[in-house]
């Protein structure tokens, strides 16, 4: 007489195995160069406020067109503007956000950074 099999073990798939490692791996990178992302994200998102004020507040041009303005690798920074603050904020999503108002005289100058 044949018996049934009852509750042999499951295997997980391989692929769901790598995706853990992986997201674990990046994780664990991320964690690792935290500092260095956040001052490379906070000072792209200063430079690109500064120079997208610029641009759009003391040349008068659009904010699309100052983005031609960035230099290479600045990707990952996105300007929005405020035309009744005169200002501009550069941000990298979810790490940095910086801002820099136009001011008379002065030009164009960031909001102190808290230490």
């Amino acid at each position: 007489m044949a018996t049934a099999k009852t509750g042999g073990s499951r295997r997980r798939p391989t692929w769901l195995k790598v995706v853990l490692v992986l997201v674990l791996a990046l994780a664990a990178l991320g964690w690792l160069y935290r500092a260095p992302l956040y001052g490379f994200a906070e000072t792209g998102a200063a430079v690109g406020a500064r120079n997208a004020c610029a641009c759009r507040y003391v040349a008068g041009r659009s904010l699309k067109d100052c983005k031609k303005d960035f230099e290479p690798r600045m990707e990952a920074v996105f300007v929005s503007d405020d035309e009744d603050e005169r200002s501009v904020t550069g941000y990298v999503p979810l790490i940095a956000s910086e801002t820099a108002h136009y001011r008379k005289g002065f030009g164009c100058v960031l909001d102190p950074w808290d230490e």
